[in-house]
């Protein structure tokens, strides 16, 4: 029976460290710590690049906005990441004493790669041509509490008071500190 699981494992990969990081015991000498649940969904049918946009679009929103965008996406992607969103939710509260079910934070968001099945396609006069089925892992991370401002890469760092001019003086002087490798 031990050698089925493991030809399982090998056939239908899982990831593997993403779900130890909820039995992390931290020290007390750390001081206070916040809580957080990481959660996954593993092969799902959907291929990652396309899966990319979707957890990197609600990365650093609260749960209850994330949701809200979600269910406003046309993709298949977005119906599932909402639904693991809602299950991290109800797991978080539930096992891992998150006080209020809406005070939570997407900290991290991220997909990769799973299992990769190939096909054929028939063509015409007996030729055939490959296929792949594409799978993905998507993982997230709740932390509760506030999302902090300006988290993600979309919303970029934060600049308070800044007028059009500062902001089109910085973006110039950007561009010119940018290197252009091999260039003359």
């Amino acid at each position: 029976m031990h050698d089925d699981k493991l030809e399982n494992d090998n056939i239908f990969p899982k990831p593997r460290r993403w779900p130890l990081y909820n039995d992390v015991v931290h020290k007390p000498e750390d001081g206070p710590v916040e809580r957080y649940y990481c959660h996954y969904r593993d092969n799902i049918k959907y291929s990652p690049k396309k899966m990319y946009y979707v957890a990197s679009f609600i990365r650093g929103m609260s749960i209850d906005e994330a949701i809200k965008q979600l269910t406003y996406i046309n993709m298949k992607g977005a119906s599932v990441v909402k639904e693991v969103l809602k299950e991290a939710q109800e797991i978080a509260v539930a096992e891992h004493n998150f006080e209020y079910k809406s005070k939570m934070w997407i900290a991290e968001s991220f997909c990769s790669k799973g299992l990769i099945l190939k096909g054929y396609r028939k063509h015409a006069r007996m030729r055939f041509g490959i296929v792949h089925y594409y799978h993905t892992h998507y993982m997230v991370k709740l932390v509760e509490g506030e999302p902090p401002v300006g988290y993600g890469p979309a919303q970029g760092p934060v600049v308070e008071n800044m007028t059009a001019e500062d902001r089109l003086s910085q973006h110039i002087e950007k561009l010119r500190k940018r290197r252009i490798d091999f260039a003359l």
